[in-house]
């Protein structure tokens, strides 16, 4: 069977494992992802201690305190503050600043910032959110620009070289690619100085 009459091959599909992990590493580059997770995993603790109540031995141990409401909400604004960060980076500065604020209000409020289980983790994905910058976006027109210079000299020396000429001439025909200076011929040993001021170019040592 020839050619012309074979099936097309069937075009390969993404594997959806390999589509998750390309989604996800743009997702996280495109944002303070750390930053933010780091918020929220801080404000899990200190909300939950002052409601939990642990069982040791048969005996429960409930530690919730008269500022359990205040503890409830610094966990909660840590954790929307981290979630802010990820889907608002334009506001990364102000929720860094303000994670890092409630996570040091935390520790005499909420049994010590969560027993000082959110203390790190607080102090430091708020410096991330502060310290986190996109990338730089070049510029779409110079990169253009850029392109197709070099694209019309490859095309010049290429026909030149199929044509038969020098590529030297080729590119040197081309306004977009740069003609290297002409190098003046040294002076002669015999050269008076009046014909040196007449317009002859000097030798340089």
């Amino acid at each position: 069977m020839s050619s012309t009459l074979a099936e097309p091959r069937p075009v390969e599909r993404e594997n959806p494992l390999r589509w998750a992990r390309r989604v996800f590493r743009d997702f996280r580059r495109s944002r303070p992802f750390w930053g933010g997770l780091l918020a929220v995993l801080a404000g899990v603790p200190i909300m939950y201690f002052p409601y939990a109540n642990l069982s040791l031995n048969g005996m429960t141990i409930a530690m919730a305190t008269t500022a359990g409401a205040g503890s409830l909400i610094i966990g909660v604004l840590l954790v929307v503050l981290g979630l802010t960060g990820w889907f608002q980076p334009v506001v990364r500065v102000f929720a860094g600043i303000a994670t890092t604020l409630l996570t040091l209000v935390s520790i005499p409020v909420s049994n010590l910032g969560g027993f000082g289980l959110s203390i790190l983790p607080g102090l430091i994905g708020g410096g991330l959110m502060i310290a986190w910058a996109p990338l730089p976006e070049a510029d779409p027109a110079e990169a253009d620009a850029t392109a197709s210079g070099a694209t019309a000299a490859d095309t010049t020396v290429l026909a030149a070289t199929a044509a038969g000429e020098p590529a030297v001439a080729a590119v040197a025909d081309h306004p977009s690619v740069e003609e290297p200076a002409a190098q003046q011929p040294p002076a002669a040993a015999g050269e008076t100085v009046p014909a040196q001021q007449a317009g002859e170019p000097k030798e340089i040592r």
